[in-house]
């Protein structure tokens, strides 16, 4: 039977969750704190999957927080159509595909009349706000009533990439989750589910680029992230005394269909001389090091700035080349 709500990696979270409900003393809200990317928000999404399936029936028999694609509830859910759940994202500006700045009051308002009838389906109902650190202030501040009184039957699932700056009255009042990033099997297995279809070479390249982060990978499909790495290994290995591979690669990157990769590239570029770097001591890692920074500096710059692609892209080129023993 295949589960509507598979997740990969995080068996802890699940194991401390599904303990929690077949005790009876399932806290009423659970923040779910880690990097961004690595599945906090697929976890609260299969959690309330699984807690409302089980509280409407019929009985779910797979392990931890699956539920059969064919179960009613997951029907509901995945036609974005269940009465008892509420998702609360980041919306999309008028006529354009951005997204807001933050989570209004007004859409944490909105609960208000979820709140005012009793659950439909069965006796229990679930939010989830994804992400709580995109709050405005005064949204957190009307949340922090239904957390301080909740609902009954109701369930929170916060997402937080930086709990930190999370009001303290609002993290006092929840149980959390930490989750950490993926291992690179676990990495392997969530990528090739997602990417049947993908060259091996390249989903080694976007476990490289996701550092655990699923996510992360995932926003680099499509962008020949092997043969951008390929690029910058034989720069670093190689230098590149003729300027061959720094022109060949800002004709590349250079032009508006270019600009996915291009911008991959100024994030990878760095991360590449950081990687280098580690496997130095002394004088070479303090060159490293300064390389990193200069790496760095350009690429907030190219983004901020809206600096020229080609020279933006040599320059980092050139960086990653005096990595190499003869440091052209």
């Amino acid at each position: 039977m295949t589960s509507a709500t598979h997740l990969v990696g995080h068996g802890e979270q699940v194991a401390a969750l599904r303990s929690a409900a077949d005790s009876g003393r399932l806290h009423h809200a659970w923040l779910l704190t880690g990097p961004e990317g690595i599945g906090k928000a697929s976890f609260a999404l299969a959690a309330a999957t699984r807690l409302l399936a089980e509280a409407a029936g019929p009985p779910v028999s797979l392990p931890g927080l699956e539920t059969p694609e064919t179960h009613p509830v997951a029907n509901y859910i995945r036609a974005g159509s269940h009465p008892d759940l509420r998702i609360l994202t980041r919306l999309t500006k008028d006529r354009s595909e951005d997204l807001a700045r933050s989570i209004s009051i007004d859409q944490v308002r909105s609960l208000q009349s979820l709140f005012a009838t009793t659950p439909s389906l069965s006796s229990r109902r679930i939010v989830i706000i994804d992400a709580i650190d995109d709050l405005e202030r005064p949204a957190a501040n009307a949340l922090l009533k239904s957390l301080e009184e909740p609902p009954a039957g109701t369930l929170f699932f916060l997402v937080s990439h930086a709990p930190g700056r999370l009001l303290p009255t609002i993290r006092s009042r929840c149980r959390q989750l930490r989750f950490a990033p993926l291992d690179d099997r676990q990495m392997l297995t969530a990528l090739l589910a997602a990417l049947p279809e993908e060259p091996r070479d390249e989903i080694d390249a976007l476990i490289r680029s996701g550092q655990g982060s699923p996510g992360r990978a995932l926003s680099f499909a499509g962008l020949q992230i092997a043969a951008l790495d390929a690029a910058m290994d034989r720069l670093v290995v190689e230098g590149d005394a003729t300027n061959a591979i720094r022109a060949q690669l800002s004709r590349q990157l250079s032009g508006k269909a270019a600009q996915a990769r291009y911008e991959a590239f100024i994030e990878r570029a760095p991360a590449r001389i950081a990687a280098e770097a580690r496997q130095r001591t002394g004088q070479p890692l303090a060159d490293a090091l300064r390389l990193w920074e200069e790496a760095r500096r350009i690429g907030e710059s190219a983004v901020h700035l809206s600096l020229d692609p080609a020279t933006t892209v040599f320059e980092l080129a050139g960086l990653l080349a005096r990595l190499a023993p003869a440091g052209r």
